[in-house]
C-alpha cells in the first residue's frame, strides 16, 4: 500500500529508531532533559529566537502559543481555511477565551490587503483584536507558499492594528526550501513561531514554539497547565534532532516527487490539479464527482489518498513514497479519476477537460 495521505504517515528509518533508543534522557520537569534542551537551543538557532520550547503535538504549540500572545475577550484573526481555524476543534475559544475572525483573501491565501480589510472599525461595542495568526506554508491552500514579502506586509498591518504575530510554520521548513528564503528571515516577522518535526522531517512525534526569552517562558507555563511537560521526553525529542540533522536538506527531493505525482494526475478527464510548490498536491474535482469515491476507488488499488473537502483530493509526498511509488501512485489516481467519471453515466455534455 503507498500511503501519501499526509506527510505524518512515515515511519522513522532503522537510523532515526537507532538515534531515539540511545538517546541521552532525564526528567525534563525536574532537572531538564539533556536532548530535548539541545533540540530547543537547535530550533532557537535555526529560526534566530532566544529560545524554543518542545511540544508533544503542533496544534498544542499552536494553542499555547494562542494563550501567551492574546488576550482573552479578544479577537484574533487568521486565514479562513487555516489549520488553527479549520482542525484545531475551536481550541483558542475554548481555551484561550478567544473569538476568531476569518480572513479571505482574493487568491488562495490570506494577504495583507484582505487582512487590514477584514479589520473591525473602532467601536466601543467591537471586540478588540490582539493576535494575527499566519500559516506558511498553507496547508488547506496545497501547501502553497507565501514569500517574505507577503509574510513581512502582513506583520506591518499587525503591527498597525497593535497586534502580536503567530506564525504556523508546521511546514515552514518546506516553504524555505522552496524559496532559498531562510528560516530566519521568515520567522523575524512573527513574536511567536511553531515548526513541526513530524512531518517532512519524518519524526514520529513532536513540535516547537520559539520566541523571545520572556514569552517562551510564559508559554512553558500553559504548556504545564495544558500537560505538555514530559518526563523523559528525549526519546522524542531525539527523532526530532536526526530528522534536523539528515532530513531538512532533501525536502526539495518531496518538492519534486509531487510535480511529477501532479504531471501524472493532472491527465484526468474530469479534475484538475492546483500547480504545486511543495510536497502537497491538491486535486479539484468536476461537478457530480465525490472525493469519497475516488479516495475509495485508490485504496482499491493500493494507494491511500486523502478526501480533503467533497470535491478535493489531497495527496502530499514524503520520504517514504520513491520515484516509483509516486508513478504508480500517480497512475493509480488518474485511473481512479477516469472510472469515477465514467462511473457516473451520461457525460457527453461536458466540456473536455483534459489537459
Amino acid at each position: 500500500m503507498i500511503d501519501i495521505r499526509s506527510d505524518t504517515v512515515t515511519r522513522p528509518s532503522a537510523a532515526m529508531r537507532e538515534a531515539i533508543a540511545n538517546a541521552e534522557v532525564g526528567d525534563d520537569y525536574l532537572d531538564g532533559d539533556p536532548t530535548t534542551r539541545r533540540l530547543e537551543e537547535r530550533v532557537a538557532d535555526l529560526l534566530g529566537k532566544e529560545k524554543g520550547l518542545f511540544f508533544p503535538s503542533g496544534t498544542m504549540a499552536n494553542q499555547t502559543a494562542i494563550w501567551a500572545l492574546s488576550e482573552p475577550g479578544t479577537e484574533i484573526y487568521a486565514d479562513l481555511n487555516s489549520h488553527i481555524v479549520d482542525w484545531e476543534m475551536v481550541a483558542a475559544a475554548m481555551i484561550s477565551g478567544v473569538q476568531v475572525r476569518t480572513v479571505q483573501g482574493e487568491g488562495p491565501m490570506m494577504d495583507a490587503v484582505a487582512l487590514e480589510r477584514t479589520f473591525r472599525p473602532p467601536s466601543p461595542s467591537a471586540p478588540q483584536a490582539s493576535l494575527v495568526c499566519l500559516e506558511n506554508t498553507h496547508n488547506g491552500a496545497g501547501g502553497l507558499v507565501t514569500p517574505l514579502a507577503g509574510i513581512k506586509a502582513m506583520h506591518d498591518v499587525a503591527r498597525a492594528k497593535g497586534c502580536a504575530v503567530l506564525l504556523d510554520g508546521a511546514r515552514l521548513w518546506n516553504a524555505s526550501a522552496a524559496t532559498g528564503t531562510s528560516l530566519r528571515d521568515f520567522a523575524r516577522y512573527a513574536d511567536m513561531v511553531m515548526v513541526s518535526f513530524s512531518k517532512g522531517l519524518g519524526a514520529p512525534a513532536g513540535a516547537a514554539l520559539v520566541g523571545d526569552e520572556e514569552l517562551v517562558d510564559r508559554a512553558n507555563g500553559h504548556r504545564k497547565r495544558l500537560g505538555g511537560v514530559m518526563r523523559q521526553s528525549g526519546i522524542l525529542s531525539a527523532g526530532a534532532l536526526y530528522g534536523l540533522e539528515r532530513n531538512l536538506g532533501r525536502l526539495s527531493e518531496d518538492h519534486v516527487k509531487a510535480a511529477r505525482f501532479a504531471e501524472i494526475v493532472d491527465h484526468a478527464i474530469a479534475a484538475t490539479v492546483v500547480p504545486p510548490e511543495t510536497n502537497i498536491v491538491m486535486i479539484d474535482l468536476a461537478p457530480g464527482l465525490s472525493a469519497h469515491d475516488v479516495a475509495r476507488r485508490a485504496r482499491e488499488d493500493g494507494v491511500l489518498v486523502g478526501a480533503w473537502t467533497p470535491s478535493r483530493v489531497r495527496a502530499v509526498l514524503h520520504l517514504d513514497a520513491n520515484a516509483g511509488d509516486v508513478e504508480r501512485a500517480g497512475e493509480v489516481v488518474l485511473s481512479a479519476l477516469d472510472e469515477s467519471w465514467r462511473a457516473l453515466g451520461d457525460t457527453s455534455e461536458w466540456p473536455a477537460m483534459r489537459n
